[in-house]
């Protein structure tokens, strides 16, 4: 432990983060570091391998378990008394990983028994424009990734079926042996020596896989994304990701999505917000505006005498996803003129002298203010 960086550390998190904040913290660095977005950068490469072996292990209970002990426990690790340590992570710990098992798995009866290898998960992004996030489209996803062997199914034999069971084993991929520790005597399970934890000895090898039971190919196929993902959404397509050979189960691939901005709206959720400006005229008559929305722009009555910054909700017309749909959130801001001409410039002084300073009813109470404070008085200004 003494090489690693704390796991907990890494994804940003505390010791008692739930699943649910682990998941969150993973998935924004993972879009944050992920290679596609840094070509060439070593650094961030080493980043997000960093940040996947994390959530590899606190995203599983059991690992997460064996992973607390070894922190709590540093001298466990290595040359100690359980004579087995955490070599290499937590794909290969020998005995100590059986030891940590039976301590939270049920006693020193027996370790808990483990599945079939299992291939690495796959991340793809997927990048979608502003209205095809919100509306829903379809993609196709095309990516290379260890397949299982069509030819032997993915067991590595030749035509399928040329392997027996381990005799070892018994076909289980598992074999107890005893163990003596400072905790006393125990039973412990580890991966078959002889089948190497598959259960099955291969007599003829597959001669396309060579053995392997995957190869190196192009997947692709057409994902049908629903309305109303964003940036934090993601979908997770089972068995899509590396293949784990000798009839182990595939990965996952999980797609996760950059969405491109809009040019007017922002979104927040469900919610969209536009920025709309008018003129002066409009903001003390009054008047009807139009306003973009997603299909279409929407007419909008502005009361008369609205100061800018204003903000109208226009209920409803946000993204529509399956927990409801949003809202339309509007300001308006008030365009001054960059120019005017003299002529101009000579009506505005005549409307201003035409307006008194008590209609004006923010300049009014900032004049009685400084009058207070200051004793002097202000007129418009």
């Amino acid at each position: 432990m003494a090489d690693k960086k704390n796991y907990y550390d890494v994804l940003g998190v505390s010791k008692t983060a739930s699943q649910d904040e682990i998941k969150s913290a993973y998935r924004k660095l993972a879009k944050q570091y992920h290679p596609d977005f840094h070509p060439g950068d070593a650094a961030a490469a080493e980043k997000f391998k960093e940040i996947n072996e994390a959530n590899e292990t606190l995203s599983d209970e059991n690992k997460r378990k064996q992973y607390d002990f070894e922190l709590e426990h540093p001298g466990m690790g290595g040359g100690n008394p359980f004579g087995g340590g955490f070599s290499g992570g937590f794909g290969g710990m020998g005995g100590f990983e059986d030891i940590i098992n039976s301590v939270f798995g049920g006693g020193f009866g027996g370790a808990a028994e483990r599945g079939k290898p299992r291939g690495a998960d796959i991340q793809q992004t997927v990048r979608l424009s502003f209205l095809d996030a919100i509306k829903g489209c379809s993609k196709t996803i095309s990516y290379m990734r260890n397949e299982p062997c069509k030819v032997c199914n993915g067991t590595g034999a030749k035509g399928g079926n040329a392997y027996q069971t381990c005799s070892r084993c018994g076909g289980s991929g598992r074999v107890k042996f005893q163990q003596d520790t400072i905790f006393g005597r125990t039973i412990q399970v580890g991966a078959c020596p002889d089948c190497g934890g598959t259960g099955k000895k291969i007599l003829d090898r597959c001669p396309d896989c060579k053995g392997k039971g995957y190869q190196r190919s192009e997947t692709k196929f057409t994902i049908n994304i629903p309305a109303g993902v964003d940036n934090d959404s993601s979908i997770r397509k089972r068995g899509y990701g590396q293949a784990a050979g000798n009839g182990g189960e595939s990965g996952d691939l999980y797609v996760y999505f950059q969405i491109e901005p809009h040019k007017l709206l922002h979104r927040q959720d469900r919610d969209l917000y536009v920025t709309v400006p008018i003129s002066y005229k409009t903001a003390v008559s009054g008047g009807k505006i139009q306003v973009p929305a997603i299909d279409d722009t929407l007419e909008l009555t502005v009361p008369e005498c609205t100061p800018s910054g204003t903000r109208f909700c226009m209920r409803g017309k946000g993204v529509k996803t399956v927990h409801g749909t949003g809202n339309l959130y509007v300001t308006v801001e008030i365009d001054i003129p960059s120019k005017l001409s003299r002529e101009q410039f000579k009506r505005l002084d005549e409307y201003e002298q035409s307006v008194s300073l008590r209609s004006c009813d923010k300049m009014n109470k900032f004049a009685a203010d400084i009058s207070a404070l200051y004793g002097k008085k202000v007129d418009k200004q």
